[in-house]
């Protein structure tokens, strides 16, 4: 068990920092955002409804903080390309990455998903990320304590039919964070970990699970505390898994 260390309701350990949320108007994402806005940090929200960005706006500055509104579908590969530049030169850098912006994509037999669907929730879950990957490293990387956290999900380790789409994707999504974080342990500051949210009271957890009874989940804020943690420039480190229900920050079993 690791107990992450939260700061105090009244601190703002990220003041002065910049943080990039993806898929931040609603669910994880937009309870992250609001975490992080509240620790002091501007917040940089990508999201794909304008009126859902200005919301949550609003909220950040009742939080005592500030946003930079980024309308964009994430599939939008040469925007997130154009972003890094961007935001270089506007900010100079970039102290922490929280990569959230997903979809469940098709609940269908792997032999019966169209090859549409196929694509966007590749595009949406891993492509995009990769894509972030491109366009943000630099800018990570010239932050004194740069923090990325991508979310998984517990759907990536369980071979459940129907699910395969979006639990490929997330195993990729997994490796694609432990490579990177390998590649940049040794010559930099950044750190690049994983969080797994669990069952949450999410609009995607209803979708999967529409019998459930969405009260007897956590709710988003709970999982944005956890982010905020891994985010704190104290955390370090890194090519880890929180795993959310169990409390536990996990090492990647190396084969024999």
């Amino acid at each position: 068990m690791t107990d992450l260390a939260a700061p105090e309701p009244s601190a703002r350990p990220l003041a002065g920092r910049i943080a990039l949320v993806t898929g931040a108007t609603r669910g994880i994402g937009q309870a992250t955002a609001l975490a992080l806005a509240e620790a002091g940090a501007h917040i940089i929200a990508l999201g794909r409804t304008a009126g859902a960005l200005e919301e949550l706006d609003d909220a950040i500055v009742a939080a005592g903080s500030t946003a930079t509104l980024v309308p964009m579908d994430i599939k939008d590969f040469p925007a997130i390309d154009r972003l890094g530049g961007a935001l270089y030169e506007r900010f100079g850098k970039l102290d922490i990455f929280i990569g959230n912006a997903g979809v469940l994509g098709p609940m269908t037999p792997l032999a019966q998903v169209e090859p549409k669907e196929w694509d966007d929730a590749l595009a949406v879950n891993l492509t995009a990320n990769w894509r972030l990957v491109r366009s943000l490293d630099p800018l990570l990387r010239l932050s004194t304590a740069g923090r990325a956290v991508l979310v998984s999900s517990g759907a990536a380790h369980k071979a459940r039919a129907f699910w395969g789409t979006y639990a490929i994707s997330k195993a990729a999504v997994e490796m694609l964070a432990r490579t990177w974080a390998n590649e940049v342990a040794n010559i930099s500051n950044l750190r690049v970990n994983l969080i797994n949210p669990g069952p949450t009271r999410t609009r995607m957890r209803a979708k999967a699970f529409p019998s459930e009874d969405p009260q007897t989940l956590p709710a988003p804020e709970d999982i944005a505390t956890a982010i905020l943690a891994l985010c704190l420039p104290s955390f370090e480190e890194t090519g880890k898994l929180y795993d959310f229900p169990t409390g536990s920050l996990r090492a990647f079993p190396v084969p024999a």
